[in-house]
């Protein structure tokens, strides 16, 4: 399938990488240039605008950092909706808020065009992989259209509804990681305070209820002081604004999240807003004025 790639960031770079791997054709255009030029090493062509990807191509896919930017690519001068054909598909995997996703596919609807929202879960290293899951709102037939394109970039592709459910299920996903990595960061600490080796802890915790991917992934990280990001903190707290604003919209409450929001927010604030969101440890090490580290090898 000819596919265009709209946003070579830390997931969109690697992930149109894996649909040239899977052998389709990717035109790509993005505002950074170097992002541009590496793909169109790995294979892919370029173009100046989004008019001119969606004016050749059969699905355009959109990777951008919220709702504004999805807004702009698509509906703004230069955008999809200049260049778009009845037929057209676009699959927007960024997250963003899940009204803003209807809005976008009703404006693409009277172009002919479909839309799916498409948001995915893994982090950078599972965009390299391959190995991601994507949470997919839309219709069915649009869906299975497209699954063979989210299986080159995806090991887990789930359709939980009709337009602006995927990026329901991607805000359900990041209060979960959100909440997690706290609820991790914490009890480290307390056993790091309480004077017994957090790593132990973790290797006793691991296997019971406690244990999640989300442990797996960021403990480790914390003990090894490694917070290059793989999700950004300054990402996680667009995800967790869209959650509470949805939360209010409809009527959920979400204390948790909010609570965790503010944490994310103290961290911003001291300079940690591009770290990974592992880095949440930090905040209650600061607190509790010690630091998480392995123990000497023995």
């Amino acid at each position: 399938m000819k596919i265009g790639f709209i946003g070579l960031g830390i997931m969109g770079k690697p992930m149109s990488k894996n649909l040239l791997k899977a052998g389709h054709t990717v035109v790509v255009c993005d505002v950074n240039r170097g992002a541009v030029e590496e793909v169109v090493a790995a294979g892919a062509q370029s173009v100046a605008t989004p008019r001119d990807i969606a004016a050749q191509v059969e699905l355009v896919i959109t990777m951008l950092p919220n709702s504004p930017e999805v807004r702009q690519v698509v509906l703004g001068a230069n955008g999809i909706w200049e260049g778009a054909q009845a037929g057209l598909i676009v699959a927007d995997m960024s997250s963003i808020a899940p009204l803003a996703s209807r809005e976008v596919a009703a404006k693409l609807a009277e172009k002919g065009v479909e839309m799916l929202d498409a948001p995915v879960s893994g982090g950078q290293p599972k965009a390299i992989d391959g190995t991601l899951s994507v949470m997919v709102g839309g219709k069915q037939a649009v869906f299975d259209r497209c699954l063979p394109v989210f299986k080159a970039m995806a090991a887990s592709v789930v359709r939980v509804g009709d337009i602006g459910a995927g990026n329901v299920a991607k805000l359900a996903n990041q209060v979960v990681v959100a909440l997690n990595i706290a609820a991790v960061s914490e009890a480290l600490v307390l056993a790091a305070k309480a004077g017994v080796e957090p790593e132990l802890v973790f290797q006793a915790i691991r296997g019971g209820l406690a244990g999640s991917t989300v442990m797996e992934a960021k403990a480790p990280l914390m003990l090894d002081r490694k917070f290059n990001p793989g999700f950004r903190i300054n990402l996680h707290i667009k995800d967790l604004t869209n959650a509470l604003e949805t939360g209010h919209q409809f009527g959920a409450p979400l204390p948790l999240t909010a609570a965790v929001m503010e944490i994310m927010q103290a961290l911003k604030i001291d300079d940690m807003g591009d770290c990974d969101h592992g880095a949440l440890v930090r905040y209650f090490e600061k607190q509790a004025k010690i630091e998480l580290q392995r123990a000497p090898a023995r």
